[in-house]
């Protein structure tokens, strides 16, 4: 079944939807679309965040990718969030933020970020909450809101430490430092490069193959179960009517 929110393109109160959900055959695909702003994130973008992920619950793999092909997301809109002027007004936001990366990094299916353009500040920090980072060769990414004289926030630096290791993240959000695609993923900060030309059919693949797998399973052992648990996970995939299709495939094909 393919649903996707363009079939209503506009919010209750009349607002063009900023954040389209697309689900088909257990992958859901969350697209950050305001190409005025180069998929920067408002509030109401945050609000249309937190729904389309109600919409994606229980769907088998999850992308997030962004509109077009200058920017994945560039950031927070600094022309809105400019009007944030208190200190509590700052860290609400920046809670509110947090919480939605963590809720994406908590998601049971695997999760992969579709860099489709740069992908910058708060870009980059939405960028590591997904699992699987993959990217189209001409794209930047880089913490770089010091250029700001702001820090990551929204749980970017935590995340990068885990990818990069502690010197490298300290070294690219300490100087706010942009790397292109090759070396991002030399460093492990993206997990796979593809051309421009093939880059929407290689992440939707790679998503589609997500979503087929029991890659769900996969990642909640990876995440640290009993050991119990673990062969407890393995033994209802054995017994299931999909291991032994597969298994005869394969069988057959080895006669």
């Amino acid at each position: 079944m393919l649903f996707s929110a363009h079939e209503n393109a506009n919010t209750e109160n009349g607002e063009r939807l900023m954040v389209d959900l697309e689900i088909d055959d257990g992958l859901a695909v969350i697209t950050i679309d305001r190409p005025q702003a180069r998929n920067a994130i408002s509030l109401e973008t945050m609000d249309q965040l937190e729904t389309a992920l109600d919409g994606a619950d229980g769907a088998a793999a999850l992308v997030l990718t962004g509109a077009g092909d200058r920017a994945f997301v560039s950031g927070g809109d600094l022309k809105e969030l400019s009007a944030l002027r208190t200190e509590a007004q700052a860290a609400a936001m920046a809670f509110r933020m947090r919480s939605i990366c963590d809720r994406i990094a908590g998601f049971p299916a695997p999760v992969v970020a579709a860099l489709n353009g740069h992908a910058l500040g708060g870009g980059a920090e939405f960028a590591v909450a997904a699992d699987i980072r993959v990217a189209s060769d001409d794209i930047k990414i880089g913490f770089n809101q010091v250029a700001l004289a702001i820090m990551p926030a929204w749980g970017g630096a935590e995340r990068l430490v885990s990818l990069v290791g502690y010197s490298r993240a300290l070294l690219l959000a300490g100087t706010g430092r942009i790397v292109e695609a090759a070396e991002a993923e030399r460093i492990g900060l993206i997990d796979q490069v593809f051309p421009r030309a093939s880059f929407g059919e290689q992440w939707r693949t790679i998503g589609r193959s997500l979503a087929a797998a029991p890659a769900g399973e996969v990642k909640r052992v990876m995440r640290g179960v009993p050991t119990t648990e673990a062969v407890a996970a393995f033994a209802r995939l054995w017994v299931s009517d999909e291991h032994w299709a597969a298994a005869d495939k394969v069988m057959n094909r080895a006669r």
